[in-house]
């Protein structure tokens, strides 16, 4: 089943630099990445000018069999990744937000 994400508050994340944003992204992200098993790609990053450009995988499926505590996790941090990419859309950081394409 693909797990829904829980709300977060983007309030969490107002005082977040975009750097800091973009970090606490990655940061989730391999999280997630580790939990789902999914082949972990590495997140491009490159200064452009003072904006921060920067590519966040975002595992493409949340499979999880039967394992509860897994799901609410995933549901958690699926919740934290769009009120980070909620933030960094207002404030235009440039952070791009990714799902991995599917493997075949």
């Amino acid at each position: 089943d693909q797990v829904s994400a829980a709300y977060v508050s983007p309030m969490l994340y107002d005082n977040y630099s975009c750097r800091q944003l973009a970090e606490e992204a990655e940061r989730i992200s391999a999280r997630a990445v580790a939990l789902t098993g999914a082949q972990n790609k590495q997140a491009a990053s490159d200064a452009v000018a003072t904006t921060v450009a920067v590519v966040i995988f975002w595992p493409a499926a949340f499979m999880v069999s039967g394992d509860n505590a897994q799901t609410a996790e995933l549901a958690r941090l699926k919740g934290e990744m769009e009120a980070i990419e909620q933030v960094s859309i207002r404030r235009k950081c440039g952070i791009v937000f990714q799902s991995e394409p599917p493997k075949s």
